[in-house]
């Protein structure tokens, strides 16, 4: 999403020399302190080096990829980088190769990462936390037309008058054949298309100038790589949509609960999906309070003592963690023992307690972006998670009916179908 050309915009800003460290698969922890002379072939830490390299002691310092560091015998290159970014130690630091005291003070480093959780504690307590989202469907169509198509056209030899994409094939690019929070794959697949396109004029099996359509695609790329998930799916009892956060962005997630047969089915819970050991928790939660509230909830929840419950989280391949498939996994199973299937235009995210709260979660902006993306029409979010509908576009907001509720009443209200709706399904 664009985090190392940020870091040159900064220095840009600044007025300040720009450098670049590249600390992914670093091992050893003389690369971030320099080694001793006494070895044969000794140099200067990185730190050093790109100070060097910059000519003055005030420049920006991208340390790009922290998450991908890695440890070995030879030391953790993490725990050197704690005195080069704590600002009450990094004006005496001292590397092994110099040994002389660095002022690194007037330094602004800045670092990036894709996975916050692959970072040490320690070392994102010297750190502010600046999160990108990924970017919105509109946003990657106006980056692909502004930006993307002019250079890789210049790289294919072509000019604007001789070959065009309108905006339905940029938008059919960004919806069905990538999925990814950035526009890298975007590129990938415009390039393919005008390679495509020269290669077809070279042989002579076409004329310029050419315009590219979104029905054109399936000739250039063949079938859209991601199509998107089918509203049926909740058309029978036992199935919540909820929306989950991904490396990618957001999600549609779909949770699927089913009741063994008394006679032939062991009791218990089984949880199937690869499953983190907080969804696991979230889902036993989840049935524990519809255990303890099924009375006023009018479920028959008399049928979980001879039956088992199995819940499954497609897809099976994909890992899962986290606890806001909480009230979608409530829902499933109120669904599953009221035989009232969920709505397939809502979908639902939060976390849920045992006295049926519904907490607050992260990620909201990416959650609403992949509804809004998947066609749902109607989300159920937690009352706290009210001001995180700030960050989520004008445009997207005014197409969602968003509900804000604190307890898995309300959630069980919304979005499953009225009893008389639900007859006809059930018979």
């Amino acid at each position: 999403v664009g985090k190392t050309s940020l870091g040159e915009s900064v220095a840009r800003a600044m007025g300040r020399k720009f450098v670049r460290v590249a600390l992914g698969g670093v091992r050893d922890e003389a690369e971030i302190r320099g080694h001793r002379r006494t070895y044969v072939g000794a140099l200067p830490g990185r730190i050093v080096r790109a100070i060097s390299e910059a000519g003055s002691m005030n420049p920006v310092v991208l340390l790009d990829e922290v998450d991908k560091v890695g440890s070995d015998y030879r030391g953790d290159p993490t725990a050197a980088l704690l005195e080069v970014l704590d600002p009450a130690q990094n004006h005496t630091f001292r590397d092994h190769y110099l040994e002389v005291e660095l002022d690194l003070s007037d330094v602004l480093f800045l670092a990036t990462a894709n996975v916050l959780e692959h970072i040490p504690g320690p070392l994102l307590d010297r750190m502010e936390l600046v999160r990108l989202d990924g970017y919105t469907e509109d946003e990657k169509v106006t980056i692909g037309r502004d930006h993307l198509l002019p250079r890789q056209l210049e790289r294919a030899g072509m000019t604007e008058a001789e070959v065009s994409v309108d905006e339905d094939a940029l938008r059919r690019l960004a919806a069905e054949y990538t999925r990814e929070a950035g526009v890298r794959d975007l590129e990938r697949s415009i390039a393919r298309v005008l390679r495509k396109i020269t290669a077809k004029v070279a042989l002579e099996d076409t004329t310029l100038p050419v315009t590219v359509s979104g029905d054109d695609l399936r000739d250039y790329l063949g079938r859209p790589r991601h199509t998107p998930e089918s509203a049926e799916r909740t058309s029978v009892p036992g199935v919540a949509t909820g929306l989950a956060v991904t490396g990618a962005g957001g999600d549609v997630l779909f949770v699927e609960a089913s009741l063994a047969d008394p006679e032939t089915g062991s009791t218990g819970v089984s949880l199937t999906g690869q499953l983190g050991d907080v969804m696991k928790e979230s889902a036993h939660i989840a049935l524990s309070y519809l255990r303890s509230h099924g009375a006023e909830l009018e479920l028959p929840v008399g049928d979980l003592k001879d039956r088992g419950v199995h819940v499954h989280v497609p897809a099976g391949a994909v890992p899962k963690d986290g606890p806001s498939a909480g009230v979608t996994m409530t829902t499933a199973l109120a669904s599953l023992l009221s035989g009232r299937p969920a709505r397939s235009d809502v979908a639902m995210t939060g976390e849920v307690s045992l006295t049926g709260r519904v907490l607050p979660i992260g990620g909201v902006k990416q959650k609403l972006l992949a509804a809004h993306r998947a066609g749902i029409t109607t989300v159920l979010l937690p009352r706290r998670n009210e001001p995180d509908l700030d960050d989520v576009p004008e445009s997207v907001r005014e197409q969602l009916t968003v509900h804000l509720v604190s307890d898995v009443r309300e959630v069980l209200t919304l979005a499953l179908r009225s009893a008389e709706a639900a007859a006809p399904v059930a018979a």
